[in-house]
């Protein structure tokens, strides 16, 4: 059985990327590992728990990597990111 995720705090925009992350992800239908393969097949190296450090806003999302982790969540690189 898997961790419990814990709860991100949307107080900061980092915060708010990191849900968006999870939620694109998860409407996508890719576990982490899934959208981890897709991301590197896409040309990013990424190790899945670094990529679980993103969604769990424990580590900044690198910024060269969103274009990349939208198209391996088949999405444009502005639905990952808040506006607000």
């Amino acid at each position: 059985m898997g961790k419990k995720r814990g709860i991100v705090s949307t107080d900061s925009y980092s915060g708010r990327l990191a849900v968006r992350l999870v939620q694109t992800r998860e409407k996508a239908g890719y576990t982490v590992e899934e959208a981890v393969e897709r991301v590197n097949k896409f040309g990013f190296d990424i190790t899945n728990q670094a990529y679980r450090h993103w969604e769990a806003n424990r580590r900044q999302v690198n910024w060269d990597a969103l274009p990349v982790i939208a198209k391996a969540l088949k999405v444009k690189p502005r639905d990952l990111v808040p506006v607000t």
